[in-house]
């Protein structure tokens, strides 16, 4: 049976990997948010290669947080405190490895985008990807000083990477719909916002479980954090998104295909892939 001393140590070295982890994970986000915000910069032509060489650490990490988790439970009859510990932080090491997994996704749109012709980045790049970065190191930090307020405002600003990801959606749409030779980088900075929304959903995840790991209380889809005001909430629906799927979804297999059809029949998969 572990002694007491012993168990503190084993809680402090699981913490340690844990934000040894974060921190990699956190530069690993930043520097796929540099790459998407200068692709004209060719000071960051190399960001994207740094980036893939740091997802196998970033495996390796889980995998040892993973194993000293497990060894953690083993050694005895674990406590509330530890239990939550150790729950918390193999759900916080998921979502971060998930979070590398999505730095490299986003590198691998920067480099795709810097093989196609320029077009202009949609104007809500700027602020979703400033919010993204600010959620990271909020998260970083509730998770360095067991901060439950950085968490709460991890939560709060996830709202708005939503809003920005709707408008930069609607505002690529747009573009490709009135130029077909700008479809392929759109849909690359399509793809981009959908990286960093889901970079902002697991954020908001390791806020929520350093909450549970803290306070013991479980806020996951808004439980406990303003109960007297809690309504049921649905996702954004563009107004065009529903009829052109009612449309589709009666008719699609009645059509012959021809190049409006596709082109409609791909805006509606899209649509989809961005808000599910």
């Amino acid at each position: 049976m572990a002694t007491p001393a012993r168990e503190v140590v084993q809680q402090d070295i699981l913490i340690h990997y844990l934000i040894s982890m974060a921190r990699t994970v956190e530069g690993a986000v930043n520097r796929s948010i540099d790459a998407l915000l200068g692709l004209g910069d060719a000071r960051t032509a190399e960001l994207t290669g740094e980036i893939l060489m740091q997802e196998p650490r970033i495996n390796e990490m889980e995998m040892l947080i993973d194993e000293h988790a497990v060894r953690a439970l083993r050694e005895k009859a674990a406590g509330d405190d530890e239990i939550r510990l150790v729950v918390a932080t193999l759900k916080i090491a998921n979502d971060l490895e998930r979070m590398g997994d999505l730095a490299v996704n986003l590198a691998e749109s920067v480099i795709s985008l810097r093989q196609m012709i320029p077009v202009s980045a949609p104007a809500e790049l700027v602020p979703m990807g400033a919010a993204v970065r600010a959620m990271v190191s909020r998260a970083l930090g509730a998770l360095i000083f067991r901060n439950v307020v950085l968490a709460t405002q991890v939560l709060e600003s996830d709202d708005i990477v939503d809003q920005y990801r709707d408008q930069a959606f609607e505002r690529l749409l747009a573009g490709m719909t009135e130029n077909a030779g700008h479809v392929a980088p759109n849909l690359q900075f399509l793809l981009a916002t959908r990286h960093l929304e889901r970079i902002a959903d697991h954020a908001t995840n390791v806020a929520e479980d350093i909450i549970f790991w803290v306070r013991g209380l479980d806020v996951r889809h808004g439980r406990g954090l303003a109960a007297s005001t809690c309504q049921p909430t649905v996702g954004p629906v563009l107004p065009w998104r529903r009829p052109l799927i009612f449309v589709l979804g009666k008719s699609c297999h009645n059509l012959k295909p021809s190049p409006k059809w596709c082109w409609f029949y791909l805006l509606w998969r899209l649509s989809d892939f961005m808000h599910s």
